[in-house]
């Protein structure tokens, strides 16, 4: 093995004979087999069509490590097998077994990864690579400074042209130093608290005085569509900030490959090594930026991971803001993962601002976690950063529809779904309040004339069943609980019918000669009142209760017109006596399960599916319009779409609308036999068509589905209340048809709309037509023509 280990040596030397030459020569052979060890590649056998060729495939944590791994296969360093134990690496067809004693995984703090090899004649040897401020902090200081020098020399090249470069590095490890590393790495190994800190401890004790063996550059090639996704989300105002892993040199070339930074820009540059120097930079780069902000002047900021370190340590957060808020972008290169969580989270507890952090690779993770939103590019660097996300997507150019198209139109629906679902319920909330305090009113009235039973407001229960000593009581129940008894006379048969009897105790039969009996026969009963009690049953009052036994309803017809109608609710209480011209009655608005149900009804019935429908396909601009303009971004930046102004206007529009609906109906009917509950159909119809009508005037594209819902939904309120009103059961019964037969019904329904529109119809032209915004100067309408053209159709 010995031999066959040196044999390819010999034959790189074989040709050159000096002790200068054969050391070059050792040193390449060396670097090349530390890009082919020094990483965590495992190689897979893939097979192809032709049965006696295989290919190998290399699978890495980064595409970096892939990179390396197959140029050194190029140059006949081929990584044939890894296991826990060793490797065998093919050098120019002669296959080499080397022992895996140890590995040093790359850490953000270290930003360098080693390996430690056992060589077949039993040499260990420790391989390094990694950034090149790490690896020039660890090498040999007695190594040849020229050599170093040329590698500074080179990188500097390599990270002008916007290369990814790396130093290797080697250290040959004698028996005691081996001992020693390889006791202290089999405790750390098998610590149970504290593991990843020791192997830190003991890889930045082995990893020094190192000899560099070369330097690598790889070019980390942009995504198709890179740069001119980045010049959009500028455009529209988005700051974008650059944090990376990779040397200035290398971040500025890529920053203006990317159209990052451009010529026009000043780039204000943050590089120092210590805390003093750092401080002193960022004020005086504090100073410039504010005189260069106050020409107007683009400014780039460009600081690296070492400044960073003091600065975000220190009371120098609030400056480095001040800095970066100055500068229309910020690069910040060679920083670790937590850096990358640390300046976002500066970010976050200075501003309001939303921030969205985009990675591709493990060293996003923290980044990506820290930042509102999270998006995560599925790509060579592996699946880390995309489970950690909030997004996922396969390119960076995806990011522009995201945020510019479909971010644009989540903002304007939500933002107008939130006024408009405030406008929706409140307009009907605002009916029911007002029929609420007008119901109320009434009720202290009725309280005050003494016409509840027992003073307890309570119309359920009649006076002589809310007295336990009613028989002594009889007479005075029967003047307060219901007004007639003795003043009632006359009657179906001529008879005198009382309110209450001492032998009219069985509530489920009542007894013949009481009038609790006689308005349940199949004939209506006709009383005649005193003058005096006819002008208190025009009050339209709740009179009382009674029990009956067939449930059903009844009218008790009095002399001068005056009709008394008897409500239920089950089969065995009757709830009152209703006090109105003989027709039938509308729904009891005001009360409480009725105003439940009504709510319910609105809510699921009569609106649901319009403001779902229009809250899901309603555009107010087109996909190639908002790309064309990124502009137009910047409407949810000012919070165009809602915002107190808007929600105030709003507010007063819907009261408006709210009296316009309420009032004009209660007048028309004051003097009429309509009492207030019979006006109910006329206002649940036209709070429905009213919201239906308001969301239709703002709706931009009209699909036939938006169509069904908004049109359909008035139909069905329609629908809805002719069957709840011809079901006998239900209060109201045939209240609709008996108040639609009236011109004035359909009158008050259209003037409620033109009135109750008109305003906002108004606002909304002077608004679009004299003050448009970007949004309908795109549009290219000064009002909403689709909607008028329906109308005018």
């Amino acid at each position: 093995m010995v031999t066959s280990f040196w044999q390819p040596v010999t034959a790189f030397c074989e040709n050159h004979n000096s002790e200068h030459e054969y050391t070059s020569i050792k040193r390449i052979y060396e670097f090349f087999l530390a890009l082919a060890t020094c990483n965590t590649i495992v190689p897979l056998v893939v097979d192809t069509p032709d049965p006696d060729v295989k290919l190998l495939d290399y699978q890495g944590e980064s595409p970096d490590e892939q990179a390396l791994a197959y140029a050194a296969a190029a140059y006949g360093f081929m990584l044939i097998e890894r296991t826990s134990g060793h490797i065998v690496i093919d050098i120019h067809g002669e296959r080499l077994k080397f022992n895996v004693l140890g590995l040093h995984e790359f850490d953000s703090d270290r930003k360098r990864m080693s390996v430690i090899l056992g060589y077949p004649d039993n040499s260990v040897k420790l391989f390094v690579k990694g950034a090149d401020t790490t690896m020039f902090s660890i090498i040999d200081k007695s190594y040849n400074m020229d050599l170093i020098k040329s590698t500074e020399t080179h990188l500097h090249s390599y990270s002008s042209l916007g290369l990814r470069t790396l130093v290797i590095g080697m250290r040959e490890l004698n028996t005691s130093e081996f001992e020693q590393w390889h006791t202290s790495y089999e405790a750390a190994s098998t610590a149970v608290f504290g593991r990843a800190a020791m192997l830190r401890k003991i890889s930045n004790h082995v990893e020094n005085n190192v000899c560099i063996l070369g330097a690598s550059a790889i070019e980390d090639k942009l995504q198709h569509g890179v740069p001119e996704a980045i010049e959009s989300l500028r455009t529209a105002g988005i700051k974008v900030w650059v944090l990376t892993g990779d040397k200035q040199e290398t971040a500025v070339s890529i920053g203006f490959s990317s159209k990052l930074l451009t010529r026009s820009m000043t780039q204000i540059i943050i590089s120092s090594n210590n805390k003093a120097s750092s401080r002193k930079s960022l004020k005086d780069a504090l100073e410039r930026s504010r005189k260069l902000d106050a020409v107007s002047m683009q400014i780039a900021l460009i600081i690296d991971g070492g400044s960073l370190v003091h600065i975000l340590d220190t009371d120098h957060e609030e400056e480095l803001f001040q800095l970066a808020s100055l500068c229309s972008v910020v690069l910040c290169c060679r920083v670790a993962p937590l850096q990358k969580a640390g300046i976002v989270s500066l970010v976050k507890k200075r501003t309001s601002d939303m921030t969205l952090a985009i990675g591709d690779g493990a060293n996003d993770v923290s980044m990506i976690q820290m930042a509102d939103v999270g998006v995560g590019i599925s790509g060579q660097e592996g699946r880390q950063a995309v489970m950690s996300s909030d997004f996922a997507m396969g390119q960076f150019r995806f990011l522009v529809p995201l945020l510019l198209v479909h971010g644009h139109w989540n903002y304007q629906r939500l933002g107008y779904m939130i006024l408009y679902n405030f406008y929706r319920n409140a307009v009907l909330v605002l009916v029911l309040f007002s029929i609420t305090v007008l119901h109320i009113k009434n009720s202290t009235e009725r309280r005050n004339l003494g016409y509840f039973s027992c003073g307890t407001g309570n119309p359920i229960d009649d006076c002589w069943r809310c007295d336990p000593n009613w028989q002594q009581n009889r007479k005075r129940l029967a003047d307060c609980g219901i007004g007639f008894g003795r003043n009632a006379i006359g009657g179906r048969d001529g008879k005198f019918y009382v309110v209450t009897d001492p032998r009219d105790d069985d509530p489920v039969n009542p007894r013949p000669g009481t009038l609790r009996h006689a308005v349940i026969q199949d004939r209506p009963l006709w009383i005649v009142f005193k003058r005096d009690m006819v002008i208190q049953l025009k009050q339209e009052l709740i009179m009382n209760s009674f029990k009956t036994i067939n449930g059903r309803g009844a009218n008790v017809h009095i002399a001068n017109g005056v009709c008394i109608t008897i409500q239920y609710v089950t089969n065995v209480i009757i709830h009152g006596l209703h006090i109105h011209d003989c027709v039938p009655t509308g729904n009891a608005m005001a009360s409480p399960s009725h105003i439940a149900r009504l709510v319910m009804q609105f809510l699921i019935v009569y609106s649901a599916l319009p403001t779902i429908i229009v809250g899901i396909l309603d555009k107010d601009l087109g996909r190639s319009t908002l790309l064309r303009h990124p502009q137009l971004y910047s409407a949810g930046q000012r919070n165009e779409a809602y915002n107190k102004k808007l929600f105030m206007l709003t507010m007063a529009d819907t009261l408006w609308q709210s009296m316009v609906i309420f009032w004009p109906p209660l007048f028309a009917y004051w003097k009429s036999t309509i009492d207030v509950a019979s006006i109910g159909d006329l206002w649940t119809l036209a709070v429905v068509i009213l919201v239906n009508l308001h969301l239709a005037m703002d709706v931009v594209r009209w699909y036939w589905v938006t169509h069904a819902v908004i049109w359909g939904s008035i139909a069905a309120t329609f629908i809805v209340v002719m069957i709840i009103d011809a079901i006998p059961k239900l209060p109201g019964f045939w209240a609709f048809f008996h108040v639609a037969n009236t011109g004035l019904f359909w009158a008050l329904l259209l003037g409620i709309i033109v009135a109750a529109l008109l305003p906002r119809l108004v606002v909304k032209f002077i608004y679009q037509y004299y003050f448009p915004s970007d949004i309908q100067i795109s549009k290219g309408l000064p009002i909403n023509i689709t909607f008028l053209s329906i109308l005018l159709s």
